[in-house]
């Protein structure tokens, strides 16, 4: 590559903005689902209780979710000539 980076320095970059994303919006996800869920509980008189594994589990499965879907933009963009890819923005 003329700039400088590498292939595969290209596909990280774009999967840890990936990851980061999609982390992000679950972290947010599961702020929101707790909330409605002790709202839910609070209106209803219907006792909710959200686990730590189940949080866990979301955090991984986010996290899974943003790399697998991150592969293929990433793979594109690593193709990309610099030139070409900076001439088009």
């Amino acid at each position: 590559m003329a700039v400088g980076a590498k292939t595969w320095d290209i596909r990280l970059q774009f999967l840890i903005e990936s990851l980061i994303l999609s982390l992000v919006g679950g972290g947010v996800g599961i702020i929101l689902g707790v909330a409605g869920s002790k709202v839910l509980s609070m209106l209803a008189g219907w006792p909710a209780i959200v686990s730590p594994l189940s949080i866990f589990i979301a955090v991984g499965f986010s996290g899974l979710v943003g790399i697998f879907f991150g592969f293929y933009p990433a793979y594109k963009a690593s193709l990309l000539n610099p030139i070409d890819a900076l001439r088009y923005e």
